[in-house]
């Protein structure tokens, strides 16, 4: 999910689609808070890792 994030952030920055560029940082702070909290072993939902 960061991967995907970080990849919709550069294709928005570069083709000047400001909607993908929106969606980059959205799924990359998603991704990289879930990564967080799978970490730390905190479970979230019923799923105790990511």
């Amino acid at each position: 999910m960061i991967v995907l994030g970080v990849l919709l952030l550069i294709l928005g920055v570069v083709l000047d689609i400001s909607i993908l560029y929106t969606l980059g940082i959205i799924l990359a702070v998603v991704g990289v808070a879930l990564a967080i909290l799978g970490g730390i072993g905190r479970p979230l939902g019923r799923r105790h890792y990511f």
